[in-house]
């Protein structure tokens, strides 16, 4: 009598077997863990989509160039919604770091793209600029 065996069938003495709840549980999981998935990868690119909608002045610093101990030209470009205003924060800094110049530039209502090349003044001598970034501001 050891070596007796469960009846065959889908449920034995017992109930069911093991194997069968385990099944059922993973392929809950894999449902639940499919549906969580599809719901971060909508929220993220909701998120993304709202970001770059609201983004109504971008820039961009093409290249820019030292030109005495107390000044950098910046050449920058802007593209943004025509009826938008906005304005793109420059800055140069010197070699350890620390900044020496801060320029804001106001871009006015009209056109969509804008290039343009400002002088940053400086303290120091520079030997780098960098765009900070751009903002719209009140429409007009």
């Amino acid at each position: 009598m050891a070596d007796q065996e469960p009846p065959e069938g889908r449920y034995g003495r017992y109930g069911r077997s093991g194997d069968d709840d385990d099944a059922r549980t993973d392929r809950k999981l894999k449902i639940i863990g499919g549906v969580l998935g599809v719901a971060m990868l909508g929220l993220i690119g909701w998120i993304g989509v709202s970001y770059v909608s609201g983004q109504d002045v971008s820039g961009e610093l093409i290249k820019f160039k030292v030109v005495s101990d107390t000044a950098v030209e910046a050449h920058l470009e802007v593209r943004k919604d025509a009826g938008a205003a906005g304005v793109c924060t420059l800055r140069t800094q010197e070699e350890s770091g620390a900044e020496v110049g801060r320029k804001d530039v106001r871009i006015g209502a009209g056109e969509d793209r804008l290039d343009t090349v400002v002088t940053i003044r400086t303290t120091k001598p520079a030997t780098s600029a960098e765009l900070v970034g751009c903002q719209s501001t009140a429409r007009g």
